[in-house]
């Protein structure tokens, strides 16, 4: 760790929206992470879905292995997720919710954070398209959003005397980068978040992602790095080991499995030529998470 890194804002109440895609666009050239302010989600809707979390990560062991899903890094922490609700999937609800007895409220607080969320996010990308020089809805005209497949994962870093682990370099979350188009981060506050701007050098440099009270954090996936030929950077990241109870909900933005995610005329010339292949989303996602997951 290396020292605090001062991110980027943008601010989404801004009414100049040359100057507002400049911004969102320097952001992401030079950090592939900043801060959203003025984003329109009610701070009280972001204290209910805290809340919610503890109780829910406050169950007994018994209660939350009934919605087990073993797919994680092998870091020491918590989480459930949660896809679209069922009026907005094409599939169905395919969600597993805690006993409407144990938690009332929870399943239509965190259904009410994913619409808001959601609509964020598709305001985040179609800036990011003007940031990009095309058209504002591009993303959304080749299927990026046709149907949603935003995933809301609720998350939990226990403190470092709960875990039963002998590594002491281990880490609430381990070095990565996200594979989808961007994400947008909340937390509860506690430290912990760090990020490598530069992830070829070595050493590599750690710098701590300050809490900002009322921001969302955004920061950008690798196929959105590949959509703009490396110019907008999907920046490796981790959570260190809390010596609180640390609590975070991210919400990842993946384009929908048929959207081919391929170099944007815009991002590419003679001179720098595209340096990723087109791309099946599905197929690409299938990959990493194999390399990520192994056969889980």
């Amino acid at each position: 760790m290396d020292g605090a890194l001062q991110l980027p804002m943008v601010d989404l109440s801004s009414t100049d929206r040359t100057l507002l895609a400049d911004s969102l666009r320097k952001a992401c050239v030079e950090n592939g992470f900043f801060y959203l302010i003025n984003h329109g989600v009610e701070e009280e809707l972001i204290q209910r879905v805290f809340e919610g979390s503890r109780r829910f990560f406050g169950l007994s062991l018994e209660e939350k292995m009934k919605l087990l899903r073993q797919n994680h890094r092998g870091d020491p922490k918590e989480s459930i997720h949660f896809g679209a609700p069922e009026d907005m999937s094409p599939y169905g609800n395919l969600n597993q919710w805690p006993s409407q007895e144990i938690l009332p409220c929870w399943r239509s607080t965190m259904e009410e954070y994913y619409r808001r969320i959601l609509w964020v996010g598709k305001r985040v990308v179609s800036l990011m398209a003007v940031a990009l020089n095309v058209d504002e809805d591009f993303f959304e005209k080749v299927g990026a959003f046709d149907p949603p497949t935003a995933l809301l994962r609720p998350l939990h870093y226990p403190v470092a005397g709960e875990i039963d682990s002998s590594d002491k370099h281990m880490h609430g979350a381990g070095a990565h980068t996200d594979c989808g188009m961007i994400t947008i981060l909340v937390t509860d506050g506690v430290p912990g978040l760090q990020v490598c701007r530069d992830k070829l050098q070595k050493p590599q440099i750690w710098e701590d992602v300050h809490h900002l009270k009322g921001a969302l954090i955004v920061n950008i996936g690798d196929m959105m790095e590949r959509w703009t030929n490396c110019l907008f950077k999907s920046t490796l990241h981790r959570v260190t080991q809390p010596t609180q109870d640390r609590y975070s909900v991210a919400m990842f933005f993946d384009p929908s499995p048929d959207c081919v995610v391929e170099c944007l005329k815009s991002c590419c010339n003679e001179s720098s030529p595209p340096r990723f292949p087109p791309v099946r989303a599905a197929d690409y996602l299938k990959e990493t998470y194999k390399v990520t997951y192994g056969d889980q």
